[in-house]
């Protein structure tokens, strides 16, 4: 047995990756955080870049709850308690007081009856979509949809798929209508906000839409959101697009690793959907679950966005937001209007785009580049993410950074 001819093949691969520009194996690597201070936020230090501090805009962490001194100390408690892993999957002996108070918890903040916790969001999405398809199901899905959704569409093998241009509820309104009948069952799927732009779904509007259409349906119309990046982030108190567009979809998907701070994801529906789901999703009954400690922490993160603190935090992100984005306009970058802390700069150019990333990291500041074929071509940008752990001085320091490059 060998890999070379193998390896020959895989390194074909890799050299027309580099070529493209789209490597993500190359990573780079934390060693350290500095404390906030002077006015600016936290610093991260890189293997191989000795004492130089960055700033970064790259990061999930909208809330800045993973150096939050009680969520830390809600993790190392319970680790303290129940060790560092769960040691089996959840039905043999993996469930801990601790997973079932965050599902809890999860279900009556998003107001549902019944909430389960995956390994992580993308896992979530891969083991709920799935169970909701079968071979007379038509699945409708947004042309920008997470990578998460477009290959839990495949696993799935619905009878059709049907994508609709971005955003274009007229063209979801007349595939409902021309389909009506020949399926038993529709799946309408979308991301809530979108991760490369920070746009977000109206889901009011997909609703009422699928709501009129209904009928057509044996068994009706589904409608599913992945929210990973809304929740905790969006709205006046993190509910995400749903409070934004003030409607419940039927079946939510979200993430604990961004505003929540922690690992894992989640999907949260009526009871009855999450019993039929903990008996037939196989990324939930066959895999381990988050340890004790993370959902500890993730329980105690919750509990701070849900709080006057996590108010003022959702507040401080609308305003640094807004002070980035009305920055960005007035250096004559192209963006896109809204207020979620993902700000993309639309360089609609992949040689710029990478002259632009590597300006910022030359100037200490990380940020991450999107470029054909990860986007389309003429879409070419690089995405910010606003933290509430940032400061005024911090947006300061970016606007000044990029009017050099402008």
């Amino acid at each position: 047995m060998s890999l070379d001819q193998v390896e020959t093949k895989f390194a074909e691969q890799l050299a027309i990756i580099e070529k493209q520009g789209t490597s993500k194996r190359n990573e780079q690597i934390i060693c350290a955080i500095r404390e906030a201070s002077d006015g600016y936020g936290p610093r991260y230090l890189l293997t191989g870049q000795g004492s130089k501090a960055f700033l970064r805009m790259n990061s999930n962490s909208y809330l800045g709850l993973s150096l939050h001194p009680c969520v830390i100390k809600a993790e190392t408690e319970a680790a303290e308690k129940f060790g560092v892993g769960p040691g089996a999957v959840r039905f043999i002996s993996g469930t801990y007081q601790a997973h079932k108070d965050l599902e809890q918890k999860l279900a009556d903040f998003h107001g549902r009856e019944s909430a389960m916790i995956f390994s992580s969001a993308y896992a979530a999405m891969l083991g709920v979509l799935p169970q909701f398809i079968t071979t007379e199901t038509l699945v409708v899905s947004d042309a920008l949809n997470h990578n998460c959704i477009i290959n839990a569409i495949r696993l799935a093998k619905p009878a059709k798929k049907v994508v609709y241009s971005h955003l274009d509820f007229l063209e979801l309104e007349k595939i409902l209508q021309a389909n009506s009948g020949l399926f038993k069952r529709v799946c309408v799927v979308s991301d809530g906000v979108f991760s490369m732009r920070g746009d977000f779904a109206a889901l009011d509007k997909i609703s009422a839409i699928c709501k009129k259409f209904e009928p057509g349906y044996e068994q009706g119309i589904i409608t599913l959101a992945d929210d990973s990046h809304g929740v905790g982030s969006y709205g006046k108190t993190g509910r995400g697009t749903e409070e934004i567009s003030q409607t419940k979809v039927d079946v939510l998907v979200a993430t604990l690793g961004k505003s929540f701070a922690v690992n894992g994801g989640y999907v949260v529906s009526s009871a009855k959907v999450i019993d039929y789901l903990k008996e037939t999703t196989p990324l939930y009954i066959f895999s381990n679950p988050i340890t004790a400690a993370e959902a500890a922490a993730a329980l105690r993160a919750i509990e701070i966005v849900d709080s006057h603190e996590g108010i003022e935090k959702l507040e401080k992100l609308q305003r640094l937001s807004k002070r980035l984005r009305d920055g960005l306009n007035n250096n004559g970058f192209e963006t896109l209007e809204g207020k979620h802390p993902i700000v993309p700069i639309l360089i609609r150019d992949t040689r710029k785009t990478s002259a632009l990333v590597k300006h910022l990291f030359t100037n200490a500041i990380l940020a991450t580049g999107l470029n054909y074929p990860v986007v389309p071509k003429g879409e070419e940008e690089i995405r910010l993410q606003v933290s509430a752990n940032h400061t005024e001085k911090d947006i300061d320091y970016v606007l000044q950074v990029l009017s050099v490059f402008s």
